[in-house]
């Protein structure tokens, strides 16, 4: 069941994530594309009210054509508001006007989207591009943590937000090395060093605090403090108390780590995998994980690239379908018209093309052009080729090391087998 709902949720994000790339991709001439968000709480007759006040106001502007289609599109609005009473739970999102179709072509296009968290403003705009920006935040990580790795040389301040890992700043110590300098008392050459580490640990706690106590919504998403570094420097930071009071209280942990610059906060984040083993990125890391260790094994049961990940699926030999967020693939059915003849082909999706632009050859039977019989996103396809085998689907983010490998390394496709294969 937990499964289930982490690859609805995993899903549900990669369907919204291509939905406002596919929007941010739309454009109008002039001011003909329609935003509106409507929040749960707005009386849908205020906003009709509102609507048919804007389409007499479109009197008066000058370009025929951009009169015509702005009428259009708040007619469009009109017509499908008449289906709600109210707004959904979270309000609704609405995008509708003449789009740039490519050539002279143009098309009307109306859609109606429910965001997955309730929207908190309303929101009438007329412009060229639709207004994304309030649904694009609701993509953002919604736990955030800050990553502190410090020794008595240097230490670095980041973020670990949802499953990136983000350096934001470093810090160089002027701690004099153990061994004095000629005419120094010992006594004098420690206490010198001591205050300079004291100083050394303020400037990083006051850093780190700045840092930390300036992110949005700080008392919701920030989550705690990891702090990472040899022993016993970790240990004196947290318990001199240099982060701010609001900081202090929520340290997670102290972790080993090698490296105190940038790379010691990767080091960090998977040291602490026991603290965070809820979190999504080291969820997504022990799958990542599993695949390479089979992968490297002599006998491993792995495999990788559509080709090879398809043909185990179809026998039912995948236990784990991995799949990367970054993957923009339609998988086709291609017709001839003219006889029977069908083949099923992947495509890349690229930015502003339109599959019905493209040439996909002619039928080797009589010559005639195929076309589209049949359209479907990779990830859904494969998705509904693991469910007839109970296969676990996981999909992957590219915030991560191993996440990146995924896409630039094994094509955005890799499995975990049940057993090994000859595929």
């Amino acid at each position: 069941m937990e499964e289930t709902q982490e690859m609805d949720t995993a899903r549900k994000r990669y369907e919204f994530k291509k939905m406002l790339e596919r929007l941010a991709e739309k454009e109008g001439s002039g001011t003909e594309l329609i935003t509106l968000y409507i929040p749960p709480d707005k009386q849908i007759y205020d906003v009709t009210a509102q609507l048919r006040d804007e389409f007499g106001q479109c009197a008066n502007i000058k370009s025929k054509q951009t009169r015509t289609n702005v009428q259009s599109a708040i007619s469009s609005i009109l017509a499908r508001l008449k289906y709600y009473k109210r707004p959904p739970e979270n309000g609704m999102a609405v995008f509708c006007g003449t789009i740039n179709a490519g050539g002279d072509r143009t098309s009307l296009e109306c859609e109606i989207i429910e965001p997955p968290e309730p929207l908190n403003t309303y929101i009438y705009r007329c412009s060229s591009t639709f207004e994304l920006e309030p649904l694009q935040e609701m993509l953002g990580e919604k736990e955030v943590y800050g990553l502190i790795v410090i020794d008595r040389r240097e230490a670095y301040i980041g973020f670990l937000r949802g499953n990136r890992i983000e350096p934001i700043s470093g810090v160089t110590s002027m701690v004099p090395g153990k061994q004095r300098k000629g005419g120094q008392s010992s006594v004098r050459f420690q206490r010198l060093r001591l205050i300079a580490i004291n100083e050394f640990y303020k400037k990083v706690g006051d850093r780190a605090s700045d840092i930390f106590l300036a992110e949005k919504d700080f008392f919701e998403r920030f989550k705690g403090v990891l702090i990472g570094g040899p022993t016993p420097t970790k240990e004196e930071f947290e318990a001199g108390a240099y982060l701010h009071h609001e900081l202090q209280k929520r340290i997670i942990g102290l972790f080993d780590v090698a490296y105190t610059n940038e790379t010691g906060l990767a080091e960090l984040v998977e040291n602490a995998a026991d603290a965070l083993k809820d979190l999504d990125i080291i969820k997504e890391k022990n799958v990542m994980n599993r695949f390479l260790q089979e992968l490297v094994k002599d006998d491993g049961a792995a495999s990788y690239g559509e080709e090879s990940v398809r043909k185990n699926l179809e026998i039912g030999a995948v236990d784990t379908l991995i799949l990367s967020e970054k993957l923009r693939r339609a998988r086709l059915r291609l017709a001839c018209p003219t006889d029977d003849y069908t083949e099923e082909r992947t495509i890349i999706i690229e930015p502003g093309k339109h599959i019905r632009d493209l040439d996909f050859g002619t039928c080797p039977n009589d010559g005639a052009s195929l076309y589209v019989a049949e359209e479907a996103d990779i990830i859904d396809e494969l998705t509904a080729l693991a469910d007839q085998s109970s296969t676990t689907v996981k999909i992957i983010s590219d915030d991560f090391e191993e996440g990146s490998m995924l896409y630039n390394a094994f094509g955005g496709i890799a499995a975990i087998l049940r057993y090994r294969t000859g595929y």
